[in-house]
C-alpha cells in the first residue's frame, strides 16, 4: 500500500482534511463568543489517569502520553481559571479500527455552574454550528433537528428488555435478563453491559442524535452520583448515527469519594496490568477546590467524519 501521503492518496484525502481547518476554525470561534478561554495542557505528565481500560504509553523520565487533558483542566478550573476549552492531541494504546486511532483529537470544554441539562443544550448548539443539519454517516441518515435525552435505564428496557439497575453487579442476572449467556461462562457485568450497548443499544438509537444519559453508578468515573438516585451518576453519552461522539460529566467534587473511587480502579488496573504510575496527589488536592461544573470530552476526528462522510478516521487525519 502507498504511504498516505503520497500525491494521489492525500488528493483523494483533502477535501476532508481541508474541511477538518475550517472545522477547527469554526470551533476555535464558537466557544470564544461564548466567553470560553482556549487553554494548552501538557501532553507527557507522571499520571496518565485511573480508568481501568485505557492504555497510556510510556515516554521517558516516567512520564506517559496524556489519554485526556481532563486532569489538568480540572486543575485550571480549581485555580479560577473559569470557562475553558481545549483542543488535544491524546494517545491511547488501543487497536486501530476505522473510528478509532491511537493518536487523536479530542475537543473537551468545561463549564463552571452548568449542570448536565446546560452541557447537553451547549452541546446541541455546537453540533448546528459546525456540523450539515442532516448527517449521512455508516449507512444512516440523522437529522439535527431534533435529539433525543434516554436515561440508560430507559434505553435498556426499551431496546434490551432489561431493568439495567435492577441487576447491577449480578452478571448473571443481566444475561438472564436480556435473553443470553456470558461469554465464557465468565464475562462480567460491565462487559455484558457494555456488549449490550453495543449490539443492541447503539443500533437501535442510530436514526436520531441520542445522549445517553445517568448511567449506573459503576459507570461513573469522575462524574458525581445523582443526589436524586445514587444508583446512577450524572453522565452522558452523545451518539450522532450510531457513533459514539461524546463523554460528559457533572463533575464529582467530593475528594474522599474519588480517592476511594482511584483506590479501586488503581487495584482493578494493576490486578490486569500489574504496577505503574503513581496517584495523582496534586489532582486531589484540586478536586477539594473544584467550582461545581461540568465537562465534556468529544472525539474531534469523529466529528470530521460525520461532517464529511468519510468513512474511516485515517480519512480525516493528515498523516495517520
Amino acid at each position: 500500500m502507498s504511504q498516505p501521503w503520497a500525491p494521489a492518496r492525500l488528493e483523494a484525502r483533502l477535501p476532508y482534511l481541508r474541511r477538518r481547518g475550517l472545522m477547527a476554525a469554526a470551533t476555535r470561534a464558537f466557544f470564544t463568543a461564548r466567553g470560553y478561554t482556549e487553554v494548552e495542557t501538557p501532553y507527557a505528565v507522571t499520571a496518565p489517569g485511573e480508568e481501568v481500560h485505557l492504555r497510556p504509553f510510556a515516554v521517558s523520565g516516567g512520564l506517559y502520553l496524556h489519554t485526556s487533558p481532563e486532569f489538568a483542566m480540572k486543575k485550571l478550573l480549581a485555580g479560577g481559571a473559569g470557562k475553558i476549552f481545549q483542543l488535544a492531541r491524546v494517545w491511547r494504546d488501543e487497536p486501530h479500527s476505522r473510528t478509532h486511532a491511537p493518536e487523536f483529537t479530542l475537543l473537551e470544554w468545561y463549564n463552571p455552574g452548568a449542570g448536565m441539562g446546560d452541557l447537553m443544550d451547549e452541546a446541541e448548539v455546537f453540533l448546528r454550528a459546525v456540523l450539515p443539519p442532516t448527517i449521512a454517516w455508516g449507512g444512516v441518515t440523522a437529522s439535527l433537528a431534533g435529539f433525543r435525552r434516554l436515561t440508560i435505564a430507559e434505553a435498556f428496557l426499551a431496546y434490551a428488555g432489561v431493568d439495567i439497575l435492577a441487576t447491577a453487579g449480578d452478571a448473571d442476572a443481566l444475561a438472564a435478563a436480556a435473553g443470553t449467556k456470558r461469554r465464557g461462562g465468565a464475562e462480567s457485568w460491565e462487559d455484558l453491559f457494555f456488549r449490550l450497548l453495543l449490539e443492541r443499544i447503539e443500533p437501535a438509537i442510530a436514526d436520531t442524535p441520542t445522549f445517553l444519559t445517568h448511567w449506573p453508578a459503576a459507570q461513573a468515573a469522575l462524574a458525581r452520583r445523582d443526589p436524586a438516585d445514587p444508583r446512577v451518576a450524572e453522565r452522558f453519552e452523545l451518539y450522532v448515527c450510531g457513533l459514539e461522539l461524546a463523554n460528559a460529566f457533572v463533575e464529582l467534587t467530593d475528594p474522599a469519594e474519588q480517592r476511594a473511587r482511584f483506590i479501586a480502579d488503581r487495584a482493578s488496573r494493576h490486578a490486569l496490568h500489574g504496577p505503574d504510575w503513581p496517584m495523582d496527589e496534586d489532582f486531589l488536592t484540586a478536586v477539594a477546590q473544584l467550582p461545581p461544573c461540568a465537562g465534556i470530552a468529544l472525539g474531534f476526528d469523529r466529528l470530521v467524519m460525520l461532517a464529511t462522510g468519510a468513512a474511516r478516521i485515517t480519512d480525516v487525519q493528515w498523516l495517520p
